[in-house]
């Protein structure tokens, strides 16, 4: 589900509003139970949390706090602002460097984009466009040295690195029932997939 919010903001000038200003509208919004809100270039998506997807993310979450602690900072569906024309993500899980610390920006505490070390989505009805797409050069183009899409409906994993501009120069395929192997990258570990569950059908038709 999309929605342009632009089109219902009082404009007092010719400028565009700002990504602040996006989202407090969209607090205003009766957003559904069980979705998740994120702007990607200035329009909101709103994407159902099946369970599916978030056994995904619990999978990926625990992995990482076996790799490295209760401690590591880790988070999910928490707004990050990344490079490009109005990007408010709410990357599923995104693992911050140890020194990362919470910023004050125009009067809200948030994270910065400099401190995402990996990021992980997993593709959900309505995402594939955006997380292969659009996300994707996003989080190249602010230098996330490992970006993970987890597809339940095509049981497989693309790990991209290398980020160089808004590409990445490396792109690995792993079937689900493969290990993804993060060591060489900041997640640092291998990843078992062969408890991933699967989606019937397709997100948005295939690839």
């Amino acid at each position: 589900m999309t929605v342009e919010l632009t089109d219902r903001i009082e404009m007092t000038d010719s400028s565009e509003p700002s990504l602040d200003e996006l989202f407090e509208l969209l607090e205003r919004m009766p957003v559904p139970e069980g979705y998740k809100a994120e702007i990607v270039e200035g329009t909101v998506h709103m994407t159902p949390q099946r369970d599916t997807h978030w056994e995904i993310i619990r999978r990926i979450v625990r992995a990482l706090e076996d790799r490295f602690g209760m401690k590591v900072k880790v988070k999910s569906d928490v707004r990050i602002d990344f490079p490009g024309h109005s990007n408010g993500f709410a990357p599923d899980v995104a693992k911050l460097c140890d020194t990362a610390e919470m910023v004050q920006e125009n009067g809200r505490r948030r994270w910065r984009y400099q401190d995402v070390e990996f990021v992980a989505e997993v593709v959900s009805d309505g995402t594939r466009g955006n997380d292969y797409g659009k996300k994707c050069e996003a989080y190249a183009a602010a230098g996330v040295p490992a970006y993970l899409i987890v597809d339940p409906y095509t049981a497989q994993c693309h790990l991209f690195t290398r980020p160089k501009g808004s590409e990445y120069n490396s792109h690995l395929i792993v079937g689900f029932g493969e290990v993804v192997d993060l060591t060489g990258t900041p997640a640092d570990l291998v990843l078992p997939t062969r408890d991933f569950p699967r989606e019937r059908g397709s997100a948005d038709g295939d690839r």
